[in-house]
């Protein structure tokens, strides 16, 4: 069973994160529900929250310029795959 939620996020960053995510072939609603899943999954943030490295620093203003690898949201999934515990 599915229910509706309203969250508060930063006008320009949700209609770019929706542009980006459109390009990956899936919806805004579609990732939440991704997210929500590895939530559970791990028990906690799907990824350590942390002060990023340079090499993180690095990457981090590759995607800000535009410079990332595009992938299908089936090749999303499978590499969200690999990082599930079990």
């Amino acid at each position: 069973m599915k229910v509706q939620t309203s969250i508060r996020v930063e006008k320009d960053v949700f209609n770019e994160a929706k542009d980006i995510l459109k390009s990956l072939g899936m919806s805004y609603s579609q990732a939440v529900n991704v997210f929500n899943t590895f939530i559970v999954r791990c028990k906690g943030l799907p990824f350590e929250v942390k002060i990023p490295n340079e090499e993180t620093l690095e990457a981090m203003k590759q995607v800000e310029k535009g410079e990332y690898e595009e992938i299908s949201f089936e090749q999303l999934k499978e590499d969200m795959k690999k990082c599930i515990i079990k």
